[in-house]
C-alpha cells in the first residue's frame, strides 16, 4: 500500500457518514465542531460558509470544502442570514422556501485524535476546492457517483456509499497537495524520492529495528541529507516518526483486529510486551487493553 493510503488507514476510525440536503432561501445552518474531518460539496446553487473568526468563503456549484479536523462554522444562503437551524441528526432533506434552491452533500470522516499524524496537521482548517475546467478530474467523478447513490439509493449502495467516501478523501487530499505551488511539508514528502523510499519502508515494516545509516543507504543519500530533507518534510527526524508510526499502526491494530496484545506488540517492533504497554501509555495515555475496550469518540455527524 502507498504512503497516503496506509496514512490515512491508520488513521481512520468508525464508518463515514454523508447526506443530502436541499434548502431554499433563506437560511442559514449551524455546524458543530466534530470529533473528525468534514466536507461540503456543491451540487447546485451557491452559499457562503463563515469559519470562526475568519474571513467568509464563497461556494459555487461545483466547489468542495474540507475541514480537517471538523471545525465548527455556519453555512448561509446569504451573508447575513440568520441562523435557523443547527445540524443534528435525522432532520429532514429538503425544506421549501420562497428563494433559490442549493443542494448540496455534507459528510464527515471519524479520525483517530489521540495521536493524530503530521499529514493532517499541517493542513489549513478549511480547504476550498473551486470548481475549475479540467481540474481534479477524479475528485469529480468521485463527487458524481457519491451524490447519485445519495439521491437514488438502489441494491449495494449501502457498500458503495462507503467506499465512495473513502475514495473521495483520498481524491480530496491528492487535489491539495496538487494545489501547492511549490512543494513543502508532505507533499514535499511525496515528491522528494529519499524521503518517500525511507517512508515506504518503515510503512512497510514497522516491526524492524531501523536505524538512519540503514535508511540512508536505502535511499541512497547520506544520513546528513536525509536528516535533513525529512525533517524538513515531515517535520521530525526519522526514527521520531518512527515510533509514532508504529503507536499509530499498533492503535489501528486494537481497534480493527482481535489479534493479542503480545501479537501487536511484535507487529510494530516490540519483543516485550510490557515494553509496548508503557510505550504505548506513554503516547495514548491509556494501556493497550484499555484502549481497545472503549470507545474512542462519538459517532460524527452526516449532515
Amino acid at each position: 500500500m502507498d504512503i497516503l493510503s496506509e496514512t490515512v488507514a491508520a488513521i481512520r476510525t468508525g464508518s463515514p457518514a454523508s447526506g443530502l440536503f436541499v434548502r431554499h432561501a433563506p437560511w442559514g445552518r449551524r455546524y458543530p465542531k466534530v470529533p473528525g474531518a468534514g466536507f461540503h460539496v456543491v451540487l447546485q446553487g451557491s452559499c457562503w460558509v463563515v469559519p470562526p473568526g475568519g474571513e467568509p468563503i464563497a461556494l459555487g456549484a461545483g466547489d468542495v470544502l474540507f475541514m480537517p479536523r471538523g471545525e465548527h462554522h455556519d453555512l448561509l444562503d446569504a451573508l447575513g442570514t440568520p441562523i435557523s437551524e443547527v445540524a443534528h441528526p435525522g432532520e429532514p432533506r429538503e425544506i421549501a422556501g420562497p428563494g433559490a434552491r442549493t443542494v448540496l452533500v455534507c459528510g464527515a470522516y471519524e479520525l483517530g485524535r489521540q495521536r493524530s499524524h503530521p499529514l493532517l496537521d499541517e493542513l489549513p482548517e478549511f480547504i476550498h476546492l473551486p470548481a475549475r475546467p479540467g481540474r481534479h478530474p477524479a475528485l469529480r467523478s468521485a463527487v458524481d457517483l457519491l451524490a447519485a447513490e445519495i439521491a437514488e439509493p438502489r441494491p449495494g449502495t449501502d457498500a458503495a456509499i462507503p467506499a465512495l467516501l473513502d475514495t473521495m478523501l483520498l481524491f480530496l487530499l491528492r487535489a491539495w497537495f496538487d494545489e501547492r505551488p511549490a512543494p513543502t511539508g508532505w507533499a514535499g514528502a511525496f515528491t522528494d524520492p529519499a524521503v518517500a523510499d525511507a517512508l515506504r519502508a518503515m510503512h512497510a515494516a514497522p516491526e524492524r529495528a531501523w536505524t538512519v545509516p540503514e535508511l540512508s543507504a536505502l535511499a541512497g543519500v547520506s544520513r546528513a541529507t536525509l536528516a535533513r530533507r525529512f525533517l524538513a518534510t515531515v517535520g521530525e527526524p526519522p526514527l521520531s516518526y518512527l515510533t509514532r508510526w508504529r503507536m499509530l499502526t499498533a492503535a489501528r491494530l486494537l481497534r480493527d483486529t482481535d489479534l493479542p496484545l503480545a501479537g501487536v506488540a511484535r507487529k510494530v517492533g516490540y519483543q516485550s510486551e510490557f515494553a509496548f504497554a508503557k510505550a504505548f501509555k506513554r503516547e495514548y495515555g491509556r494501556a493497550p487493553g484499555q484502549y481497545r475496550r472503549a470507545d474512542e469518540q462519538p459517532a460524527v455527524l452526516a449532515v
